[in-house]
């Protein structure tokens, strides 16, 4: 066996995972591990900010289906690491987060740059290891991405103290190891899948949800087969776009607070809901006590700990989504049953209706953010990657944009992290180097992570920032217009105060702050240039900033109220006022 010390060993442990990349910022307790990682093969991404290195190994993950990899320094270093992984925790995203931390003689004295970092990473991972001895290392990587990969994913941390990066060890790396009560994911009980097989054949009117544990565990061709066998229309979660191709028939697009209504009438009107890899948040589900009301729910999920937090279910069934879906499409297969047709096509005939809110050219100015999604469903393919920030960037582009594949949706969903966008579109860029990846942002967001153009001209990752600035935290402001009287305290960008001094000059002016990095930025104050643009910087070989000045009067719509029910929304003006429905 080789001898190494601790930190050489971490390395080589992390290359026997096949890992390529990491992302991250060194600093004293961690520079002997940088040191050995001056040798390796494993790309490091040199961030500008903590935060941005978890952000980064989340999208890597989410983009290419493997584990990401991060580390920070102890103390400032491994706390600014903390709002990404709690990202990472609230989608189920495997991550691996490595800190440095102050030798362990000295752990509990305050030493300089020390932190409760275990304490402070325990709730927002699935779990905590601290590092006693050189000899730990290659088992404990090896638990890590065990536990961060199995069952329902989610990130795990690794503190290393700088004294057993050190310790010298003889280096033994097995992929099996003992992990007591550890337990695969179960195939789900097979006399509930047959009691699910048989309540989808009789219902008349049944809706599936799609959730993000749907992509997590492959099982989107095992979804599709299902859908089209019965003609069941199929509505998605924020992360579960991409799980049923949007340009289906058969999709209702995003539920819930922000959804279609086409998606919430025909849910609320549903005599069966069967949903998939999904928990229920309460941005799904708005008034719990009039979700659904007359439905009969099948709830599948890895996550015992999910079914019956929020809503009740009839058939529970704890499962991988990918083995239930394919043993319910086998029961199914045994029962006699006639494809649902004149409901489906019922329903493809509504779903066309409710896409005809993008009808029309949107020629006013300022630029509506209509205009902006139907020049990018131009341009987007089942290569191109997209990317949100978090607010109403984010609902414009669940809303409106098609995206047919999975993994080629990235967004911040259970934590509604601000800033996620743009470093998580490194972290895609990196994983996905051949696919277009672009990063649909708001102003407000962007300038919390604007530094991280100067990670993406180094290491040269030419992404596309399409910014739809309005120069406003135009969710916030939205809440305000909507329901606070349009009270605009602390929203407007480009006022001082709270918002009810003058307007102050243009900060920044985004085309310059581009050119300041190397970047490319482009202003588009003209509708009829906002096509060429986005054209422009996707041929662009170098990151592009698109500033498109849009409109801050128009709001995300539609939308329900915190807690109302779903099926009763605020509409726009090109929205159907009729109820989607059935029957009644």
């Amino acid at each position: 066996m080789p001898r190494m010390p601790g930190a050489q060993a971490l390395v080589r442990a992390l290359e026997k995972e096949d890992v390529e990349h990491i992302f991250g910022i060194p600093g004293g307790a961690m520079i002997d591990v940088y040191d050995k990682l001056y040798d390796s093969e494993i790309r490091h991404v040199l961030v500008r900010h903590e935060q941005a290195a978890a952000h980064a190994a989340d999208g890597y993950a989410r983009a290419s289906g493997k584990v990401g990899v991060c580390f920070a320094t102890s103390g400032p270093g491994a706390t600014n690491l903390t709002t990404g992984i709690a990202n990472a925790f609230y989608d189920s995203i495997p991550v691996i987060a490595v800190t440095g931390q102050v030798p362990t003689q000295m752990i509990g004295n305050d030493s300089f740059q020390e932190a409760d970092t275990v304490g402070i990473f325990m709730p927002i991972t699935k779990y905590n290891f601290m590092v006693n001895s050189a000899s730990e290392i290659p088992e404990t990587v090896r638990r890590s991405f065990i536990i961060a990969t199995s069952g329902r994913k989610g990130p795990v941390h690794i503190d290393l103290p700088k004294d057993t990066q050190k310790e010298e060890m003889d280096f033994q790396y097995r992929k099996k190891v003992e992990m007591l009560g550890h337990k695969p994911a179960p195939k789900g009980h097979p006399k509930q899948i047959k009691k699910a097989a048989r309540a989808l054949v009789d219902a008349e009117r049944p809706v599936i949800i799609s959730g993000g544990g749907v992509i997590a565990s492959d099982a989107t061709e095992e979804l599709a087969k299902l859908a089209e066998s019965m003609m069941i229309p199929v509505g998605v979660t924020l992360m579960g776009k991409g799980s049923f191709p949007d340009s289906h028939p058969l999709c209702l697009g995003m539920v819930g607070m922000h959804g279609r209504k086409v998606a919430n009438d025909l849910l609320s009107d549903s005599d069966l809901v069967l949903a998939v890899g999904m928990r229920f948040s309460d941005r799904v589900t708005g008034d719990t006590s009039t979700f659904c009301p007359d439905a009969t729910l099948i709830h599948i999920d890895i996550d015992a700990a999910e079914i019956g937090k929020n809503i009740g279910a009839r058939i529970p069934i704890v499962g991988d989504a990918k083995q239930v879906l394919s043993k319910l499409n086998a029961e199914i297969s045994k029962l006699k049953f006639s494809p649902k047709t004149a409901y489906g096509e019922k329903v493809k005939e509504f779903t066309r209706e409710c896409d005809s809110c993008l009808d029309g050219d949107y020629d006013e100015v300022p630029i509506k953010p209509q205009k902006v999604m139907r020049e990018l469903n131009k341009l987007i393919d089942d290569d191109t990657i997209v990317v949100t920030e978090v607010g109403q960037c984010q609902m414009w582009s669940a809303h409106f944009l098609k995206i047919d594949k999975p993994n080629r949706w990235i967004s911040s969903g259970g934590l509604g992290t601000m800033g996620f966008g743009f470093p998580a579109s490194i972290g895609a860029k990196v994983a996905c180097p051949d696919s277009t990846v672009i990063d649909v942002a708001g102003d407000g967001s962007f300038q919390m992570v604007l530094q991280e153009l100067a990670t993406c001209i180094i290491e040269d990752l030419p992404i596309v920032i399409c910014l739809m600035d309005n120069r406003t935290l135009g969710m916030v402001w939205q809440w305000q217009d909507l329901f606070y009287d349009r009270r605009t305290s602390a929203t407007l960008l480009d006022h001082a105060g709270v918002g009810k001094g003058a307007a102050v000059p243009e900060i920044p002016n985004f085309v310059k702050l581009a050119e300041a990095y190397g970047a490319k930025g482009i202003m588009v104050t003209s509708p009829g240039d906002v096509g060429p643009a986005l054209e422009q910087a996707f041929d662009n070989d170098v990151v592009t900033v698109v500033d498109i000045r849009i409109d801050k009067e128009e709001n995300i719509l539609p939308m329900v109220p915190a807690g109302g029910k779903i099926d009763n929304m605020i509409l726009s003006d090109k929205c159907r006022k009729e109820a989607f429905k059935f029957g009644g």
